[in-house]
């Protein structure tokens, strides 16, 4: 299992000593970084300034959210960093969800399945420049049908570095994850746990006999897993259950909630209504305090070393992941090297 460090999105600023996990990951040559975006700092942006001081690592985005960029913004900006980095970047995108499409950035939401395979499909015309970029979908059409008229197709004036420039997926939903296998080079969970291993395989399968470009074997799933190590187990759930309660209970409404869905789909349903009723009347703290011990466990790993390092080389090593993304510190990265590689 390849590791990788998630630097996320920013809260009321950049997180603190960021910059120091980065630096001995790239020391320690791991696999890659990987900035986010939801409604405040950019993805793009840490990562190249954050980019600029490392060699070793390969740079993601997990993920660039695609109402916020057309496509081909998206891969100018790629082509940009695959450039600037030597070839180190991977382009990590992502639908998002309706509150914030249709909240923060004004866009539809309906169909994001249809608007991500055009959305892939104009991405990689760019990447390969073989032809001026032409695409008549119903979510994007290059020329625009309409406007002043004047329209007219273009191929990129850049040479991208690489034609094969890897495009990685944030799914949760069983469509959405094999359509990643089947137009994508990579897969980006959240909320993954060992428990819905066989549902996942299940739908890359479907993906690869779909698509062909992948099997397996090089296909990337690239899986944020919180990791808090401390000697008591339910301090260390506690750094976990606020997150989880956002995400179950407060982003996205009911009937419409991807991360609620993850954590049912894995026996946590009755849970999550319980929890998600509380988090929507205002009672945050309780929403929190509502969240199982084996339901963080689930999805994260909790807890003194030794059982984190028993976890991890045990039931999460047998699971579809080929890259463990972790967020924190770089005593952190430390702890985590140290138990993958002894």
């Amino acid at each position: 299992m390849r590791l990788g460090l998630m630097t996320g999105y920013w809260a009321a600023g950049p997180p603190a000593n960021a910059l120091d996990a980065i630096h001995l990951a790239d020391e320690l040559e791991w696999d890659s970084i990987w900035t986010a975006e939801a409604y405040g700092s950019d993805a793009l942006t840490p990562l190249a300034w954050w980019g600029s001081q490392t060699t070793n690592v390969d740079l993601g985005t997990s993920i660039m959210q695609m109402s916020a960029r057309t496509p081909t913004a998206a891969a100018m900006a790629a082509i940009s960093l695959d450039h600037l980095s030597g070839g180190r970047f991977r382009m990590g995108i992502g639908a998002s969800g309706p509150q914030v499409v249709e909240g923060w950035y004004g866009q539809p939401y309906p169909r994001p399945l249809a608007r991500t395979r055009e959305y892939v499909d104009i991405v990689r015309q760019v990447f390969e420049r073989e032809a001026p970029v032409v695409f008549d979908g119903k979510h994007y059409q290059l020329p625009l049908d309409g406007g002043a008229g004047l329209g007219k197709a273009l191929k990129p004036t850049v040479h991208p570095l690489r034609s094969d420039l890897p495009i990685y997926l944030a799914a949760e939903g069983p469509k959405n994850v094999a359509l990643s296998a089947e137009i994508c080079d990579g897969w980006l969970p959240f909320w993954f746990g060992p428990k819905s291993n066989d549902f996942y395989i299940d739908a890359l399968t479907e993906g690869f006999e779909k698509g062909g470009r992948h099997n397996f074997d090089t296909f990337d799933v690239a899986c944020p897993v919180p990791i808090i190590p401390h000697d008591d187990v339910n301090v260390a759930a506690d750094f976990i259950r606020p997150m989880l309660a956002l995400y179950v209970g407060g982003m996205g409404a009911k009937g419409a909630n991807f991360h609620f869905e993850v954590l049912a789909r894995q026996g946590w349903e009755a849970e999550c209504h319980t929890i998600q009723d509380l988090y929507l009347d205002g009672k945050k703290d309780e929403a929190i305090a509502a969240i199982p011990l084996e339901m963080v466990e689930d999805v994260a790993l909790v807890g003194p070393v030794d059982k984190i390092k028993d976890e991890l080389l045990g039931k999460w090593s047998e699971t579809v992941i080929t890259t463990l993304l972790v967020s924190g510190d770089a005593n952190l990265v430390r702890t985590v090297h140290d138990i993958v590689h002894g």
